[in-house]
């Protein structure tokens, strides 16, 4: 069996790898890793350093450049030529991405099944969640995060016996990865942490009515009211309004270097390491909602970007103010929210996930599938 793998950032690729991994052990598999977009640009890390670091080889790299319009138009170009000029059983998206939307449709044109991971979801802040339901009607099989994610997939039509729920990789990782020594992680960030400590993401909301720019001048204004509190940043994605906010994070560092540090990209292992060391999470990512409730700590959810999304008690949720991020930040650093969150259940998890992924996309006839029946409810 022939598996393609499509991987455009460093998320969807921390998520993936362990997933790849796993496939990749069992006989009479082989994985190719396709990748794109986010991992070729330097300003991000270089990231496709970390796909090799995983050992695995890619099979195809396709870089891309512009804006998200032009990147997918690359997407379809690039995957289109690789995909008419190699033969796989399917092709892995996870998520909700513009240029995964590319690959999706590169494949769907050359007649090729795709398995689509976290479909259902929904993210009402970013043209992103358009995005995701798009790909879940071009995919043959979906493997869904939680119950209520099947549902909603089966809602659009897909047939019941092609929708799984796996729950999510991203709980299955942060169990189970082995994390960093303290020591270790602060040496590859070349940053001393203390026992009060932020892990900070802020990405563009593209459909928030304040600016990127004026949601991240906000957070970093509204930081400004506890100093006593060590920040780590990553960057933002590269979504439209990103490369301001970055200008941003890198003049509020310049001006407070002891208590800042920003990594454009602290890979799988760094960041579920980082989530045991830190005092809670902040910003917009999904990440906050879904891999970081595992962790037993609070994660302050700022805006629109994931509205919708099936959250759980240790997800707290504020405006784009000034004031209402202060309010946020005092709550998710009160020892009350603190101690709620170590227990707090996470809606996300399931046992086996890993397991499930895996049997689900080696077991399923995949041959049998020349076209898709709409399944009316």
């Amino acid at each position: 069996m022939k598996i393609a793998i499509a991987t455009g950032t460093r998320a969807d690729w921390g998520l993936l790898s362990p997933l790849a991994q796993e496939l990749s052990k069992k006989r009479n598999v082989e994985i190719y890793i396709l990748a794109t977009n986010m991992h070729y640009l330097p300003e991000y890390g270089f990231t496709w350093k970390e796909i090799v670091a995983d050992g695995f080889k890619i099979a195809a790299d396709i870089p891309t450049s512009g804006t998200p319009a032009e990147i997918t138009s690359q997407t379809i170009s690039g995957f289109d030529n690789i995909f008419k000029n190699n033969t796989f059983d399917c092709c892995i998206i996870l998520g909700d991405r513009f240029e995964m939307l590319g690959v999706a449709t590169a494949a769907i044109l050359n007649k090729l099944h795709i398995v689509h991971i976290a479909g259902g979801e929904i993210s009402e802040g970013a043209f992103d969640d358009s995005m995701r339901h798009a790909i879940t009607k071009l995919s043959t099989l979906h493997l869904t995060e939680t119950e209520e994610y099947r549902n909603r997939v089966i809602q659009m039509g897909e047939e019941p016996n092609r929708v799984i729920n796996t729950g999510a990789i991203g709980v299955h990782n942060a169990i189970n990865v082995e994390i960093m020594p303290l020591n270790e992680l602060e040496q590859s960030i070349n940053f001393t942490l203390s026992d009060k400590c932020l892990l900070v993401t802020l990405h563009p909301a593209t459909l928030e009515k304040a600016s990127p720019t004026e949601q991240m001048q906000n957070l970093l204004t509204a930081l400004d009211s506890i100093p006593e509190y060590k920040l780590l940043f990553t960057l933002p994605n590269n979504d439209e309004n990103s490369a301001p906010m970055i200008d941003l994070i890198n003049k509020y560092r310049d001006n407070n270097p002891q208590r800042m540090c920003v990594v454009p990209s602290l890979g799988r292992i760094r960041y579920l390491s980082a989530l045991r060391y830190v005092t809670a999470v902040v910003g917009n990512s999904s990440s906050g909602l879904i891999e970081v409730p595992s962790a037993g700590i609070p994660t302050l959810n700022i805006g629109i970007r994931q509205q919708g999304r099936t959250a759980g008690k240790s997800v707290i949720h504020c405006g784009t103010s000034v004031d209402d991020i202060i309010v946020g930040l005092k709550n998710v650093t009160s020892e009350e929210t603190r101690n709620m969150a170590r227990i707090a259940r996470n809606p996300y998890a399931q046992p086996d996930t890993l397991k499930q992924m895996c049997e689900a996309i080696l077991s399923f006839p995949f041959e049998k599938y020349q076209y898709k029946r709409f399944h009316n409810l």
